[in-house]
């Protein structure tokens, strides 16, 4: 069995006693609800930043859309968790998980169908894969209509907490698994663009989300959701050891990827993609693998975030707030993982909290004007971001030692000489 390093040891147990720590923090009401939330929150925006971080950072793909993913994992987990609570079916839980699951099945047959045809153009790639969508999702409301009852059923013997809870979970992943598969379809033509032309291209993606939100109700048919009124009556079931949980996964997720030859591969595109491809890189799939992973954080990300305080509203995800990401991660420092991790909870305990506080009653709007003062002096000042090119040793990769006999068989070759 292999023997833990003390970096990890000391990185996970530094950071589950933080964890606990705050927690207990939260329980005695030493620590009031508002910096709470703020905690929540910070949890939250390192989740999205991080895979913002991957597609842009480590990519080097400049992406403007993960906040339109963001709000697709918050409004459909929260259209799940609002039916079981307010009216009391899983409807909503068994339509999605079936169809996120016949998607998913269905993007993987026409992706080992198409990948057999030579010469097949991006559009019409396409469009054979958003024929296959339509009918898997068709297929999944069919095949969940004999299923509401019983897995109804099944959660009411429950207990309401117990029920609350698993529903939750599964309507986080499923969520998030949602972001990731309309990424994939997003980025199949989108992603053949420039980086420049990408940016712009997800910017629409995250308008095209919001206008839609605004019409929910109207357009989409989901009557709770009360389009630009803004949703209410969804449960406040994020608690910190939910995010917090997430947000450590995230991170070994990311940590282990980088580590990983996939990382190096995924890192050498941002370098040069002409040298990546001169190597046997397959480039599009690099680009298609860290886009959906980043949007599947930022789904994830936005289910957690729309069960903190119980409301949803479309203006929290127009194009302005969808520079809030980018922000954070040239804040933390492009292609860093701890910096982007600080920089996420600074963002919201300044923003949101001090500078709430600290500025005159009625003047709580000019944190919008100081705090990108701040952020120009520190750009200024320090262009790399605030921790720069440090890593945490856990994060960082540090290279092991060579063995003895190596290092001996060297020496004695030098003294030969």
């Amino acid at each position: 069995m292999k023997k833990l390093d003390r970096n990890t040891v000391g990185f996970w147990g530094v950071a589950i006693l933080f964890v606990v720590v705050v927690q207990v923090l939260i329980t005695s009401g030493i620590l009031s609800n508002f910096w709470a939330t703020l905690l929540k929150m910070g949890a939250v925006m390192a989740i999205v930043s991080l895979g913002l971080n991957l597609i842009y950072g480590f990519n080097g793909q400049f992406s403007l859309g993960q906040f339109g993913f963001y709000a697709i994992g918050a409004y459909a987990s929260a259209d799940v968790t609002y039916r079981w609570v307010q009216l009391h079916t899983a409807n909503g839980l068994v339509i999605l998980t079936m169809a996120v699951t016949l998607v998913g099945l269905a993007l993987l047959l026409f992706s080992n169908l198409l990948g057999r045809i030579r010469g097949l153009d991006t559009l019409s790639s396409f469009g054979l894969y958003l024929i296959g969508v339509i009918a898997a999702v068709y297929a999944a409301i069919g095949l969940s209509q004999p299923l509401i009852a019983p897995v109804t059923n099944l959660f009411a013997a429950m207990s309401e907490n117990v029920a609350l809870n698993i529903v939750f979970f599964i309507a986080v992943l499923v969520s998030g698994i949602l972001a990731a598969e309309i990424s994939y379809l997003f980025g199949l033509p989108v992603l053949t663009l420039g980086s420049d032309y990408f940016g712009i291209a997800t910017l629409g993606f995250t308008i095209i989300v919001k206008v839609l939100l605004d019409n929910s109700d109207t357009l989409l048919g989901f009557q709770e959701m009360k389009g630009a009124r803004g949703m209410v009556g969804i449960p406040k079931v994020t608690s910190w050891i939910w995010v917090a949980v997430a947000l450590l996964i995230v991170i070994a997720v990311v940590r282990n990827l980088l580590h990983s030859s996939h990382g190096r591969a995924l890192i050498s595109v941002r370098e040069d993609e002409i040298a990546a491809k001169a190597m046997g890189i397959d480039v599009a799939q690099q680009k298609i693998f860290t886009f959906v992973l980043g949007s599947l954080f930022s789904g994830i990300a936005g289910a957690l975030y729309a069960h903190i305080n119980g409301f949803l509203h479309p203006n929290t995800f127009n194009f302005i707030k969808a520079f809030d990401p980018m922000i954070v991660v040239v804040f933390g420092g492009l292609g860093g993982v701890t910096g982007n991790v600080f920089a996420a909870f600074a963002w919201a305990l300044i923003l949101e909290g001090f500078l709430r506080i600290w500025l005159p009653e009625g003047f709580e709007a000019w944190r919008f004007v100081v705090y990108p003062i701040l952020l120009l002096i520190m750009m200024l000042l320090r262009p790399s971001g605030i921790f720069g090119s440090f890593e945490l040793p856990y994060i960082k990769r540090v290279l092991p030692p060579l063995p003895a006999s190596l290092t001996g068989r060297k020496s004695s070759g030098a003294e030969g000489d």
